[in-house]
């Protein structure tokens, strides 16, 4: 029967250290960010999702942000090769625990580059952000993989934010979630839901009409449960000091058969 999973990983002791592009830097209180890292994987247990722990790397301060090392679709696990030349590291215990679930791994090679945050997924549409992190090559070598398997991808140009995903997400219906000037072109979104608060950008869903959402978008939550969505909410404000959000600290697996 359908399994589903979630990829995670312990933030490490260097969590401070982790980079900033787009916002200043702050203290990060490695203690805290530790709980609600806990706090946030039972989350996911307790909508059914079987945490798989990836892991540690722990002289990779961006580490726990295990979304950017892989993208799923289908039972195909594209390893990545993260823009950032200090996260490359982190895809090697990535790449282990795909391959342990029975996943077909690919990679993306050099010269490209990609960043799992700037892939949306919306049914068999494949949004791909092409920006800081994330070059041409990248984009070309994720379309030559899923493409065959029935996705139709899409470029975004994404300048404002440091991935596609810190500007949307997507509700189960396939509505986009978003902040119009944190977007680019806008238009390339059929549906388009705007959201009162920047982290109300970010929902992961959960099954039905469960959304996972950060507690530093209130407003954003009210909305969406007066629309017929359960927020289920977490706090993650330590992740946020480094442009995480709800998505980027997990890799969500609906595709797996036990």
């Amino acid at each position: 029967m359908p399994s589903k999973k979630a990829l995670i990983r312990r933030p490490g002791p260097r969590l401070a250290e982790g980079l900033v592009t787009h916002v200043e830097r702050a203290e990060v209180d490695v203690d805290l960010a530790l709980e609600q890292w806990e706090a946030y994987a039972e989350a996911l247990r307790a909508h059914d999702w079987e945490t798989v722990e990836v892991g540690p790397a722990d002289d990779c301060p961006d580490a726990v942000f295990v979304e950017d090392t892989v993208v799923m679709y289908r039972n195909v696990a594209l390893i990545t090769r993260p823009g950032a030349e200090s996260r490359r590291p982190e895809t090697e215990g990535v790449e282990e625990a795909v391959a342990s679930l029975g996943c077909s791994v690919n990679w993306i090679w050099e010269p490209g580059t990609l960043d799992g945050g700037d892939v949306l997924k919306v049914g068999d549409t494949i949004y791909v952000g092409r920006g800081g992190r994330t070059n041409a090559a990248g984009v070309q070598q994720l379309r030559a993989a899923f493409e065959p398997l029935g996705a139709r991808v899409i470029a975004v140009p994404v300048s404002k934010v440091l991935h596609l995903k810190s500007a949307i997400t997507a509700l189960p219906d396939g509505t986009i979630l978003g902040r119009i000037p944190q977007l680019d072109v806008p238009s390339l979104f059929p549906r388009f839901l705007p959201v009162p608060e920047e982290s109300g950008s970010h929902v992961v869903l959960l099954g039905g009409d469960r959304l996972l959402i950060a507690a530093s978008a209130p407003k954003t939550a009210e909305m969406l449960a007066d629309l017929g969505h359960e927020p289920v909410v977490v706090d993650i404000s330590e992740f946020e000091k480094l442009e995480g959000c709800v998505t980027c600290l997990s890799v969500r697996m609906r595709d797996l058969y036990a």
